[in-house]
């Protein structure tokens, strides 16, 4: 464990890391990117000596941020912790929508999204581990995630991004000064370039899942979620899938706490959200089959999960089949008529991404996937300020006389 670089109140614990396929191990304080067969390295922490260390009663005093469970991260240096303020986020009911249905409100942390999470995590590691350059492909959020972190790092930061990125991303990212370019391609286009840069220039490749830390920040998505519910995890959890860092993070996370005894062995059904216009994990679980070969031609609205391939299928679809849960996929329409509602209605505005979870979530409910009164968490995972509103008809125009007898 290192007891040369623990802080006397934060200790750490982190003992190795795995490979998500193989399990074999390698030593935790040297850079790594995939495992030796290509796959995702997972952080391993020595769990008795993080229950002899923490308790829920110790957490519930602390600030409400992801910081607060340090015992369970990877960063062991509290000189190298990075942090623009990751306070923990709300979980807002939609009191208009049928059933028991909560939303996390992940448009609350810094850069607007949940990929906060897990950049600020993989950042921290990059300076904590010496490295200097990091390039990336994004879809908008997460590049302008790891653009904040960097600049604050003091890390060079390099981002492509596939050419019909929100202009609001594109500015965002190069605001916190990193070198961001548009590439005709999607997102895994995007990903060789930066293979490319890795090879030929040093980057180091912090692609989803390409590196073992992006995992450990999103997994405090699950911590928070059962902290915030009393320690009892709800019934079904709708995630919005593209590479899946989170639903693959919550997952370890539940695992960890059962082992601390923080929870019982109860886990929601997983369901992992998806557009019709890129389904590669609802055709892979349909299909029966444990990985999932590329989506071709992929579109939707709903750009953060316009993923044709991610290099974490497999734990996807585990997680997804052991929790009983299912692999969903929605159309644009469904997915714009969900932002629309839950704006107008319960005054919350969803990013595209969360308005498919909203909208899978009527399906499963009409499909009795779901019952009424399961508690359901949906994961919004951006601010939907990020976004065109879909319908502006309501708003008056402001150089046009009042009609005072038609208020």
């Amino acid at each position: 464990m290192h007891n040369d670089n623990l802080t006397a109140d934060r200790p750490t614990f982190v003992s190795h890391l795995e490979c998500s396929m193989t399990g074999e191990r390698y030593d935790a304080d040297q850079v790594h990117g995939l495992s030796r067969v290509g796959r995702p390295l997972l952080v391993r922490y020595h769990l008795p000596g993080v229950k002899a260390a923490l308790t829920p009663a110790a957490l519930a005093v602390r600030p409400a941020d992801l910081w607060k469970y340090r015992e369970l991260l990877p960063v062991r240096r509290t000189k190298n912790i990075v942090s623009l303020g990751e306070s923990a986020t709300p979980i807002v009911s939609l009191e208009k929508e049928p059933g028991n249905v909560w939303v996390k409100d992940e448009g609350r942390l810094p850069t607007g999204s949940f990929k906060a999470r897990g950049l600020v995590m993989a950042i921290a590691m990059a300076k904590e581990l010496g490295i200097t350059t990091i390039a990336m492909p994004t879809n908008g959020n997460a590049g302008a995630a790891a653009a904040a972190y960097a600049a604050r790092a003091g890390i060079e930061a390099v981002i492509f991004c596939p050419d019909d990125t929100p202009e609001i991303n594109v500015r965002e990212i190069a605001a916190q000064g990193a070198r961001v370019y548009r590439v005709n391609g999607l997102i895994d286009d995007c990903g060789k370039l930066v293979g490319a840069g890795k090879e030929t220039r040093g980057w180091f490749d912090l692609s989803t899942l390409k590196e073992p830390y992006r995992i450990e920040g999103k997994k405090t998505m699950g911590l928070e979620l059962a902290e915030q519910l009393g320690w009892e995890l709800p019934d079904a959890i709708f995630y919005p899938t593209g590479g899946g860092t989170g639903l693959i993070g919550m997952w370890k996370a539940f695992d960890e706490m059962e082992a601390l005894g923080w929870i019982g062995a109860k886990r929601p059904r997983m369901y992992a959200v998806q557009a019709e216009g890129c389904a590669p994990i609802v055709r892979a679980f349909e299909a029966g089959e444990r990985h999932a070969v590329r989506w071709e031609d992929a579109h939707t609205v709903a750009a953060g999960i316009r993923v044709p391939q991610a290099v974490g299928d497999f734990l996807i679809l585990d997680a997804v089949r052991a929790s009983g849960g299912k692999a969903l996929a929605v159309s644009d329409a469904a997915i714009l008529a969900a932002v629309d509602d839950a704006g107008k209605r319960d005054g919350l505005l969803l990013c595209p991404e969360g308005g498919a979870t909203l909208a899978a979530y009527r399906d499963a409910l009409a499909a009795g996937l779901v019952d009424a009164e399961e508690k359901t968490v949906l994961f919004n995972c951006a601010t939907g300020l990020k976004y065109p509103m879909a319908d502006a008809s309501g708003y008056l125009d402001r150089n046009a006389p009042i009609d005072w007898a038609a208020l």
